[in-house]
C-alpha cells in the first residue's frame, strides 16, 4: 500500500519545523502545506506547541544568583 500525501508531509513535518530538510524536502513539504489545510493546521498546531513549551518551561533563576556565580568565578582566578 502507498503512502498519501499527508503521511509524507506529516513525515517531513518535524525536520521541516527543526530546518533540519534539505531543498528538495522543503520545497515538497511547502507545496503540499500550501494546498491542505489538514496539515497547514498541523504545521501551525506544532509551531504554536514549541512556542508554548519554550515560553512555560522555563525556570527563573533565584535572585541574587548570578550575582554569587560571578562571584564565585572571580574568586577561582583566571580562566585557561
Amino acid at each position: 500500500m502507498s503512502r498519501g500525501p499527508c503521511e509524507e508531509c506529516e513525515e517531513l513535518l518535524q525536520g521541516y519545523l527543526d530546518r533540519e530538510l534539505d531543498d528538495r524536502e522543503v520545497a515538497q513539504a511547502e507545496k503540499h502545506l500550501d494546498g491542505c489545510e489538514y496539515c497547514r493546521r498541523r504545521y501551525r498546531f506544532e509551531l504554536s506547541l514549541r512556542k508554548y513549551v519554550r515560553t512555560t518551561a522555563v525556570e527563573r533563576m533565584p535572585a541574587g544568583l548570578m550575582e554569587k556565580l560571578v562571584q564565585l568565578r572571580s574568586a577561582d582566578g583566571p580562566t585557561a
